[in-house]
Formats: C-alpha cells, structure tokens, sequence
C-alpha cells in the first residue's frame, strides 16, 4: 500500500471518529472501506457462542459489543429498524403481516425512499442485498420483481418457502430464477456464492468505489434446515437447561403469564430437537462467515472491509415456560451478537455501552463519511471503535412490542445499569434487576423503590413518542441508579 493511499485512509478514519462527515448522498473523493454486513435471522445471543470461526476470525481480531440489543423483537420491526435507524414508533413497522407490517407495509409507508442503501449508493458506494428482504417479500401489489431504491444488486428470494431451503424462486436484479431441491440448490449455498461473486466483482472496481453488501441468510430461523454436509451434526444435543426454562414459580410475572402450564416432557423432546437443527444451522454459518474472509482476502480487500455480524433478533425456546418464539421483553428475544472487524479497530477488544438494531444505519452512513437524514433515531457506533470511549452514551434503550392484547402490549427500558423494566397495556409491569436475577426470575415491579419506578415510566413514555436528536438526549439520562 503506497504512503499516500495511507494517509488518506488515516485522515478518513479520523474524520469518523471526530464525526466529520457529509450530507446523505453526497460524493466522497478518495478511497472509502467497504461494508461487509452479515444479518442472521433468530439467533439469539446463547447460540451464537458455538461459532468458533467467527471468534478466531472476527471477534478476536476486531470488536465484540456485549450489551447488543433489539428494539422490537420481531423480523420485520427489527428489519425496517436496521435499514432506516428508527424505532418502530417511527418507522410505523410493527409486525411482520400487514396492516401492522410486512412488506406491503414498508412499501406503502414510504420509507424504502431513504435507508442505508440509497445514502451509500448515492455517495458512490455499490451496493447489494443477498438474501431475505422483509417479510410477505413480495407482494401481488407489487409485483415479484419490485426492486426497492439503492440497491445495485438485488438477489432476494421471490416465491417458495425460504425458510425451507428448496424449491424456491429468487428476484436476480428484476429477473425470477428458479430453484429445485438439489443438494446445490440449498439456499444457504446459493447464497453463498452469490455474495462471494459480488465481493470478487467489487475488486475491479475503482478505488474510489468501494462496496456495501448486506448478505442475509434465513438461518437459522426454524425449521433450521442446514445443508446436507451438516445433518449428521449434534444428533445427541440437548437444548440448554437453564434456571429460567421450564421457570417452576410463575405468580410474579404479568397475569397472562401465570397460568401459563408447565412445558411437557414431549415439548421439552421437540425444544432438543429444534435446538440440535439451530446448532447444525449456526455450523452452516460459522462456515459461511469463514468462506467470505477467505473471499476477501483472495481478493485484495479483506484490510480495507468493515465486516459486521448480528442477527434480527433472539428467540425464546420454553424459558419462562413460553413456547418457542419471540416479541418479548426477555433477554433470550432481545440480546443479539453483535461484531465488528475493520480499518482502525483493536483486536480483541470488548465494549460493554449499550448498542441497538437503529445504530447499524448511522453506522454505516459513518463509515462512509455520510450524515444520515435527521429523521434517524440511531447513534454512530464509530465512537466506540477507539479504546477511549465518549463521554456521554446511551444510558436507557426503548423497548416495544407489537399491538397485541393490552395484557400483553409493552413498551419499557433495557437498561446501562443492567436492568429491564416494562410497562403492559393492563398495569401490569416487570423489573428485573440482571446483576443479582440474571434469568429474570424474580419480577421486583411491585417492591421496586416507588421513586425509581416513576423515574424508569417518565422515561420510558418520553422514548416512546420522541425521535431523532430529542429521542437520542431522553436516552442519555440515567434514570435512578
């Protein structure tokens, strides 16, 4: 790498880090990084601990933020957060079926207009989407070749069932491919390759146009059907017993709860075997994440890529006795991994701030030394990237829940002081205090020091109607200590 081509990149790297940068959609001269993002679907952050490749390749060579969490833990909520930098509030994005969601919902709102992709395309970036969109993609509304704005590479499955791996349909830049039940034709693998062409393709590429590539797997969101190499995998696995599954004394928690019965010993069979094809599912993707290093290293690029790994959201499977599924306020639905490696990050190093789905957006349009629209509601977490962290921080992350009974609609607070605190549309309420209950066992709501509740509710109903830079301030107030 020639001294000039270094100075550049060190003069960009401290324009990010001191949060100089342009208007969305504006050219950028000189060599940018590129953007790897890797989004897995239902991978909660306990299944993400048996990825030794990515540990080995990412992890230990860049940074793993260890308080990463969810706003709404549901798809396409957690979707629509992630491509615009907004709560659902703001996006209006609750569900993953229309009205309340879905792609038909995201399409009739308006927001694809202006997301990470069409800030990065318009700043000279190519761009691409490899994988799952948002949910009921697409729609007869719509059409099967609908291409949302930003996109230079649309390669998104269009027909079939994804979630099953065969016998699918696939949208390649407006065009439908179709796809049968050969062992090639597992679409974990085809996309794969896909990805893997378009990181090679980028190479050849100007400096000055670097890539932004969002490859999003459906594994490994049940019924986690691996590739075949895969299947003899873990046949003797026993889902993860932990204090809070099968939970014995359910009088604390929200009525709903309460009555809810005991998991079977045929559930607990079903849970075993759900969690030994996640395990063969997160293989197939540690495996992944291994190949698009060796990608981008073959390649020449691998030094000059951001790559960035998290999931949607987590998933529940029989703790607090709820079957498995998501949308919850618990840990499992809504701590996710959530790891970077790049230009300029220590190896190795640990960040415990509070980090959300809305802050990959702002992230991105840093790193591509572009300012987000003041509709984001996300924080950059480039300041993070250096060991001397900022002074002021995120202190409260808005948790929401889909429209649903009032006995089971929230909306609360995960906390800096590791505590979780959630309000229910019939007074019921929940506060977990994790640093001596980390499994959520011993709901506090009605001992809770009357104080700290009523500073932990005025926060949480300030979060749940602001946005942007006013939304950005609530967070930083420490509520009670």
């Amino acid at each position: 790498m020639g001294f000039s081509l270094i100075c550049q990149r060190l003069l960009l790297l401290v324009a990010l880090l001191c949060g100089v940068a342009l208007p969305a959609g504006a050219a950028v001269a000189g060599p940018r990084s590129n953007i790897l993002f890797i989004l897995v679907d239902d991978m909660d952050y306990a299944l993400f601990q048996h990825m030794p490749k990515l540990k080995l390749l990412l992890t230990d060579r860049g940074m793993e933020f260890q308080n990463s969490f969810v706003s709404l833990s549901v798809c396409c909520p957690s979707r629509a957060s992630i491509l615009r930098g907004q709560f659902a509030h703001n996006t209006t994005i609750f569900g993953n079926v229309f009205p309340n969601g879905g792609f038909l919902k995201v399409y009739q709102s308006g927001i694809e207009a202006s997301t990470m992709a069409t800030w990065l395309k318009q700043s000279g970036y190519r761009t691409g989407l490899v994988g799952k969109y948002m949910n009921q993609y697409p729609d007869p509304k719509v059409g099967p070749t609908y291409v949302p704005p930003g996109w230079s590479l649309w390669f998104v499955p269009n027909g079939g069932d994804m979630d099953l791996q065969y016998n699918y349909k696939i949208n390649f830049n407006g065009t439908t491919q179709r796809y049968g039940e050969a062992a090639e034709d597992h679409l974990n693998d085809v996309l794969l390759r896909q990805a893997q062409r378009f990181i090679h393709e980028a190479a050849a590429d100007p400096p000055h146009q670097p890539f932004f590539l969002m490859l999003t797997p459906t594994l490994p969101h049940l019924p986690a059907v691996a590739p075949p190499r895969y299947l003899k995998l873990y046949g003797n696995l026993k889902a993860p017993r932990t204090p809070s599954f099968n939970e014995p004394d359910m009088s604390d928690k929200p009525r709903w709860m309460r009555n809810l019965p005991p998991v079977s010993a045929w559930q607990q069979r079903k849970i075993d075997q759900r969690y030994v094809r996640l395990r063969r599912a997160t293989h197939a993707l540690d495996d992944m994440v291994e190949s698009l290093v060796q990608a981008l290293q073959a390649s020449g690029q691998l030094d000059n890529t951001y790559i960035v790994f998290t999931s949607d959201n987590g998933v529940h499977m029989g703790q607090h006795r709820l079957a498995t599924g998501k949308g919850r306020a618990y840990e499992e639905d809504i701590r996710v991994p959530l790891v970077v490696r790049g230009p300029g990050i220590p190896a190795g190093h640990r960040v415990t701030h509070l980090a959300a789905n809305v802050d990959l957006a702002p992230t991105f349009a840093a790193i591509a030394g572009v300012t987000p629209p003041d509709f984001v509601d996300g924080r950059s977490l480039v300041p993070l990237f250096r060991s001397t962290p900022p002074a002021r921080w995120r202190q409260a992350l808005l948790l929401e829940s889909q429209p649903i009974a009032p006995e089971k609609s929230f909306h609360g607070l995960r906390t800096a002081t590791n505590r979780m605190f959630a309000l229910y549309g019939n007074g019921d309420g929940e506060f977990y205090d994790m640093d001596v209950d980390p499994y959520q066992l011993d709901n506090r709501y009605d001992t809770m020091p009357t104080a700290l509740k009523a500073a932990l509710t005025k926060q949480a109903r300030a979060l749940r109607t602001a946005k942007g830079a006013a939304l950005r301030a609530a967070e930083e107030v420490r509520a009670g200590r």
